[in-house]
């Protein structure tokens, strides 16, 4: 076995690696992801919005299927094995360009379905329903405080019919005194939680893109690999003819 073989087999084993490794980023990527929607999801009209990141799971589980049938076909020198290899690394290529498409297109998805949901959400607040909840939970998560700041707050059923006070998830967690007062606005944070929302979903959103992008290069050049040693096991199945003895 000479030692261009032997550095393709290197290669393609140490791709099997990166699909390894892949899969399990790809795996955390899209639970980050998947997790964040779920914890918003009263936010989100549209709850297809998921959709990009129940696709990099899947991605994630096929890699590990391809780094086990890269492994086996290229210790065993198979050629169906890597032909097969081949095909699954064409499919998944484009499956992961799909991804990247998609998730730049429900990037403007997670603005539209935020900008037209969240005033509704917060409109419901009355402490006690599933909407209060999950906007208490957005305000301490975020360190934020009504849609565009504190002062959102000013206009809803829960502060003119109340005791005209703010949610204590307004509070800043250093503070125990406080008691949501809008006239004491340095113990609130006065961030408003639309622009922080939309602002961490697009980045998680956004490095799950270039994290696919990535991937799906260094499957590219898999592809290349495979070919290389294809070629030159396909020379080898030519052997020469003996130069001696032809014509005794």
């Amino acid at each position: 076995m000479d030692c261009g073989v032997l550095t393709s087999k290197g290669v393609l084993l140490f791709l099997s690696l990166i699909f390894w490794t892949a899969g399990a980023v790809l795996a955390y990527v899209g639970a980050i992801l998947l997790s964040t929607y779920k914890n918003y999801t009263n936010f989100f009209e549209d709850k297809y919005v998921v959709l990009p990141a129940l696709v990099i799971i899947a991605i994630a589980l096929v890699m590990f299927l391809i780094g086990v049938i890269g492994c086996c076909a290229t210790l065993r020198e198979s050629r169906f094995g890597l032909g097969l290899f081949m095909l699954v690394l064409l499919i998944i290529f484009a499956a992961e360009v799909s991804a990247f498409v998609l998730g730049f297109l429900y990037r403007e998805k997670v603005h539209e379905g935020v900008d037209k949901t969240m005033t509704a959400v917060f409109s419901k607040y009355d402490g006690k329903n599933s909407e209060s909840k999950t906007v208490d939970f957005l305000q301490k998560q975020m360190a934020c405080c009504g849609l565009m700041n504190y002062t959102s707050w000013e206009t809803t059923n829960w502060f003119i019919k109340g005791n005209r006070t703010l949610p204590l998830s307004c509070c800043k967690h250093q503070f125990s005194n406080c008691t949501g007062s809008p006239s004491h606005p340095e113990l609130l944070n006065t961030a408003g939680c639309e622009m922080k929302l939309e602002t961490g979903l697009e980045s998680i959103l956004s490095y799950a893109m270039l994290v696919i992008l990535g991937f799906a290069i260094i499957k590219f050049f898999g592809m290349i690999s495979i070919c290389v040693i294809s070629c030159r096991e396909k020379q080898t199945d030519y052997q020469p003819l003996p130069s001696s003895g032809i014509y005794a």
